[in-house]
């Protein structure tokens, strides 16, 4: 589920999350952010900000076989059914479900991350993420697609009308791309990173107690 401070009052610390929806280390990333802010719940008021990341930005525009996309990457399918396999293992320790067979296709994200710009905008943007993990990597969705995206859109508080007429224009294009363009300015190569308070940040899917400190400590300096 996606998380919500209950805090109205007193401290706040802010967290940017750089990722790309389909990448199973951002959403085990996700699931230990949301443990670590809940363990905060009393203490601090935790925003939450997302920015993208494209994993494959030379993917075609409408993705391809996940089959290919994974065996050309490693070698063979056998080989990346070994790493699904660890990265399922490494989910459920964090508490998350990963259905990698249920995936055929690896989507071009560039139109879901548009989406994520728009959520923000809209202020429903957690949900919107916790959405869009959740059709990818739980159902097997191919969220490349625009008819994907506006029903997963609806589910993360936005309208499907809305987002229909979103994605066929232009919207969002030139601020995502900018997005993305000083992600690479800051060096960002891997993720998930989260970035707190702007000062100092932590790669990978780093365990729940370690973003906990990380928050505490960006908020006291």
């Amino acid at each position: 589920m996606p998380y919500e401070s209950s805090a109205t009052e007193g401290p706040q610390a802010r967290v940017t999350v750089i990722s790309d929806v389909i990448c199973p280390w951002c959403f085990i990333g996700k699931a230990n952010l949301e443990t670590a802010i809940a363990s905060l719940r009393d203490e601090l008021d935790v925003r939450v900000e997302w920015r993208p990341f494209e994993l494959n930005p030379d993917m075609p525009a409408g993705g391809m076989s996940r089959r290919d996309y994974r065996s050309a990457k490693f070698g063979s399918w056998e080989r990346s059914l070994q790493l699904d396999a660890q990265v399922e293992d490494a989910a459920r320790q964090a508490g998350v479900v990963i259905h990698h067979g249920r995936i055929e296709r690896t989507p071009n994200t560039f139109a879901a991350h548009r989406l994520i710009w728009l959520a923000g905008r809209q202020g429903v943007q957690p949900a919107v993420v916790d959405a869009l993990f959740h059709a990818y990597f739980i159902e097997g969705q191919d969220i490349g697609q625009p008819d994907v995206l506006a029903a997963v859109a609806v589910r993360g508080g936005l309208e499907a009308s809305t987002v229909a007429e979103f994605l066929s224009g232009e919207e969002g294009v030139a601020e995502v791309r900018d997005d993305l363009a000083q992600v690479r300015r800051l060096g960002v190569s891997g993720v998930p990173t989260f970035v707190f308070a702007n000062r100092t940040a932590l790669s990978g899917a780093q365990p729940p107690e370690m973003i906990r400190a990380a928050i505490l400590d960006a908020g006291e300096r």
